[in-house]
């Protein structure tokens, strides 16, 4: 097994997606985990946290080889949550913007709720509900930064040079979104057409965060960095710190994070130039 994957680890790598997804698809469409008392689909994230630690122990790696190193984890905590804070608080000054200039009264409101494309989410108020959000996203950020920019990245890297490997991460991790939309397809919230649109711009978003993540990877030798970064996006900007108006709540949500992470990409590639530019 451990030859098979290292002589062909964009095959290993695509089926192992295939399981994950699968596995994610049939927890978010048929058990739908988000809209119980949990407020989140954590199975997909715990199984892929187990098949990280299946596939490294069939390697012979450790942890710290796909990025979990033992040190710089506080600076490269600190750093992510520096870059996630700065980018939002431009979107959201935005995002007010945009609503006061249509004549609405703009306020904030702190509770959990699932992200949907439709605006149609289920409110949860309390602590226990914001410890589980947490706690849940935490699961979250390790499984999906840990698969794609640590696990499949290095893969990928034992015969395909960097820049292969990091685009083929970030195009599955665009992928591995387009579950969301289908979720509504299903449904019957958005037609096909609506479906095509939000699943072609979720593999350009996603990708687009998807090499910013694998970037600070790079530039800081460890995850941690892209794990705090995407836990503020997913946990706090899409989760916690909602915009309430009278008309609804975070109905301009897509566009915040959008903005947020067109902003803090551009900062991140910059940056990645100029220090490319130093060696």
């Amino acid at each position: 097994m451990k030859e098979r994957i290292r002589n062909n680890p964009i095959r290993s790598c695509l089926i192992i997606f295939l399981i994950l997804i699968c596995v994610h698809g049939f927890e978010a469409i048929v058990l739908r985990m988000d809209e119980t008392v949990f407020g989140e689909n954590f199975i997909n994230k715990v199984f892929g946290i187990a098949v990280i630690f299946a596939v490294l122990k069939c390697l012979n790696m450790k942890w710290s080889d796909i990025g979990f190193a033992k040190t710089g984890i506080f600076k490269s905590i600190g750093t992510g949550l520096l870059i996630a804070l700065c980018s939002f608080v431009v979107s959201y000054g935005v995002e007010i913007i945009i609503l006061k200039s249509r004549g609405n009264d703009v306020g904030f409101g702190i509770f959990t709720s699932g992200f949907s494309l439709t605006g149609e989410a289920t409110i949860h108020t309390g602590v226990g509900f914001i410890l589980m959000c947490i706690f849940f996203n935490i699961i979250n950020v390790i499984m999906e930064e840990g698969t794609f920019r640590g696990l499949f990245y290095n893969m990928v890297l034992m015969d395909r040079p960097a820049k292969n490997a990091l685009f083929f991460q970030a195009f599955l991790f665009g992928v591995w979104h387009i579950v969301t939309p289908l979720h509504n397809l299903i449904d019957g919230d958005i037609n096909f057409i609506s479906f095509a649109v939000l699943g072609i711009g979720y593999i350009i978003l996603a990708g687009m965060m998807g090499i910013k993540w694998e970037l600070l990877y790079r530039m800081t030798g460890n995850l941690y960095a892209g794990m705090a970064d995407h836990f503020f996006n997913n946990c706090i900007a899409t989760n916690l710190l909602h915009v309430v108006t009278a008309s609804g709540t975070d109905e301009m949500m897509i566009v915040r994070v959008a903005i947020a992470q067109l902003l803090s990409f551009a900062v991140i590639l910059l940056v990645w130039r100029n220090v490319r530019k130093c060696f």
